[in-house]
């Protein structure tokens, strides 16, 4: 049986490009966690301005009865910022109850937060 040098090379040529896909695959994906290590774990790194706002952005937006929306979360130096409005005292309180219970908050400044009622 002849077999044409186009063919035998276009074969030739498709493994290569299957094999190099199938490693550039394996070398994107991501390891998966060893269960053992413990490094992932809890962090000995400060909580940071920024995390405390992001958490306790969506701490507001999940309290029952505090229009989030209207609310401006600042953070600095772990002490928390919060200033807008809200329909009554009850939701100011709920505000600031939700903002000191998120880890690494200092204190909450809530004096620039009034209601409307």
């Amino acid at each position: 049986m002849k077999t044409s040098l186009s063919a035998v090379s276009t074969f030739a040529l498709a493994s290569v490009l299957s094999l190099g896909a199938a490693s550039f695959a394996m070398a994107a994906s991501p390891l998966a966690p060893n269960d053992n290590d413990q490094t992932n774990m809890d962090s000995d790194q400060p909580v940071t301005d920024t995390w405390i706002t992001t958490k306790v952005k969506s701490e507001l937006a999940t309290t029952d009865g505090v229009q989030s929306m209207d609310i401006s979360v600042k953070t600095v130096d772990g002490v928390v910022y919060l200033t807008g409005t809200q329909d009554n005292d009850v939701a100011v309180k709920k505000a600031t109850a939700a903002a000191e219970s998120i880890k690494g908050v200092q204190r909450v400044d809530a004096s620039g937060l009034k209601s409307k009622s």
